[in-house]
């Protein structure tokens, strides 16, 4: 049974499809070209213009940067300073996460 998803998901991957074929249509690819520059189908072209969820995330990703949807920032100084930030605050967190122990309901 497929995981539910949420709308903010939904919406996201919606965005972002509709960008993916706005940029292809700019370049005026029919949607077998940029499937072929992704090594992917045609229909994998489909589902990501279409928003479809259940398509890999790198495989959208770079649908978006061939089409040139500009992902976080275009010169990339921002995607750097936010890994930055991120590789910062994963140090101030303990490595290793462990779930607490289930407490035993011993009271009959």
């Amino acid at each position: 049974m497929p995981r539910a998803l949420s709308p903010q998901t939904i919406d996201a991957a919606a965005t972002l499809g509709m960008l993916v074929a706005a940029g292809r249509r700019a370049r005026r690819w029919p949607q077998a070209d940029l499937a072929e520059r992704l090594g992917v189908s045609r229909q994998t072209v489909s589902k990501v213009e279409m928003g479809d969820p259940s398509v890999a995330l790198g495989t959208v990703l770079e649908a978006a940067v061939l089409v040139g949807v500009p992902l976080f920032d275009a010169d990339r100084s921002g995607m750097r300073t936010m890994g930055e930030l991120a590789e910062a605050r994963l140090a101030l967190l303990p490595s290793r996460v462990r779930s607490t122990p289930a407490k035993v309901d011993d009271d009959f």
